[in-house]
């Protein structure tokens, strides 16, 4: 077990974090757009309101409070539905509480003083984000080599087995190192937080951010897709969870898939959502990802209405001005380009999926991720055309980088420190 896993404690990832600011279900999903482009992860905590106004919560009140996550490509396709499309302005002022999938797993409160090895272990189990309490004492730098920190025990430094469900919360029985904690003050660590903790960290790391992706068993086969040929709407029957990505594929005779994009939660982060809604609702999933321009078969796009506040950077207090647009590929985020024939369809080349080579290190795949602010890398063969694999997620990387030494199978190492970004 690498040694920086030990002593670094999760309090060493929240220095500098911003002040969380609670999202309640009650806010409309126009709110949410605009919170969702500035989150991580391209998605929001979303909270229930305390039942009393001015009331100091203990962690177990405050977590039953915590109702799910809600991103991008939730917002897309319940704007996707036929109601939503007929009335788009109704549909935006929906509270998010019709649109958020409730899953009180997905978040954890934990102390400053929980070890990074811990914290590990529960985003592994599917945790998204842990809760820190901020404190006013926080010196930022935990002691190497000690269970103490700043005078106080670690927590579960005693504990054997720290992948144990008795570990994923709050130890009352030690004293907190949170010193003089604001109670009601509190900063989110997401997922992506600790993978760009853990780049900073690759010489502690060793041997493994030079190992290759397939050699660590970070490949999950376990993927969605829908061919290119279907309606996008077909991708959201079943939304996957995590990570939050369809990938859209063309089969070829061999009983193998070509990747040639991805209906996700990353590409639609900051797109306009109600265009995005309705290409996926009235375009096939290749047209989607590939971007159209503005007639399709000989059929002419519709002109939306849009709010500028979704994606106007000039946008104040979260007012911004109704201006119509053209719907076209630019519109949901796309930049058109080179057109390719796929079949009988002319799909106007854009930007490609976000992939990598199964012979790619896992440090190359961390700083791909880090790069785009992507949750996920498709994973494609090292001597074939776009050939789909499998894809990484957060949870995969998480897990190679904890693996034990003796459950490693043969380390490919990279040819050269040039293959490594």
């Amino acid at each position: 077990m690498p040694s920086v896993f030990l002593y670094h404690v999760v309090g060493d990832l929240t220095v500098g974090k911003p002040e969380m600011v609670e999202f309640y279900e009650t806010e409309t999903v126009e709110s949410a757009i605009r919170a969702i482009g500035e989150s991580t992860e391209c998605g929001i905590p979303v909270w229930k309101r305390k039942s009393h106004g001015g009331m100091i919560e203990n962690s177990e009140t405050r977590l039953q409070r915590f109702v799910g996550i809600l991103n991008s490509l939730d917002i897309v396709a319940f704007l996707a539905s036929s109601e939503c499309l007929e009335d788009q302005d109704k549909a935006i002022k929906t509270p998010v509480s019709q649109v958020v999938v409730p899953n009180t797993s997905l978040l954890k409160l934990v102390d400053p003083a929980t070890r990074l090895i811990d914290a590990l272990e529960m985003m592994k189990q599917g945790v998204r984000r842990l809760i820190v309490p901020k404190s006013m004492g926080w010196k930022g730098m935990s002691k190497r080599f000690s269970i103490l920190y700043n005078g106080k025990w670690l927590k579960n430094a005693d504990t054997p087995n720290c992948s144990s469900n008795n570990n994923l919360t709050i130890n009352t029985n030690r004293p907190s190192s949170s010193g003089t904690s604001n109670l009601n003050k509190f900063c989110c660590l997401s997922r992506e937080d600790v993978i760009r903790f853990l780049i900073g960290c690759l010489g502690a790391l060793a041997p493994l951010p030079l190992s290759s992706i397939s050699s660590l068993g970070a490949i999950n086969s376990n993927y969605n897709s829908v061919e290119a040929s279907l309606p996008a709407i077909e991708a959201t029957g079943k939304l996957p969870e995590d990570p939050s990505a369809i990938g859209v594929v063309e089969p070829i005779p061999n009983g193998q898939c070509k990747i040639i994009g991805e209906i996700s939660a990353s590409r639609l982060w900051k797109c306009d959502y109600l265009a995005a809604a309705w290409a996926l609702a009235n375009l096939s999933a290749g047209q989607f990802v590939m971007g159209v321009e503005d007639n399709v078969a000989g059929r002419s796009l519709p002109d939306f209405s849009v709010n500028s506040a979704v994606d106007d950077d000039n946008t104040a207090n979260g007012t911004g001005s109704t201006r119509l647009r053209k719907f076209s590929s630019r519109s949901i985020g796309f930049n058109p380009g080179n057109s390719v024939r796929i079949g009988r369809s002319i799909y106007r080349g854009r930007c490609a999926p976000l992939t990598c080579k199964i012979t790619s290190s896992l440090a190359a795949v961390m700083a791909q991720m880090l790069s785009h602010r992507a949750t996920h890398v498709w994973v494609i063969e090292d001597h074939s055309d776009d050939i789909l694999v499998g894809v990484v997620g957060y949870a995969d990387i998480l897990a190679a980088v904890t693996k034990q030494p003796t459950s490693l199978t043969h380390v490919n190492r990279p040819e050269g420190f040039a293959t490594l970004f």
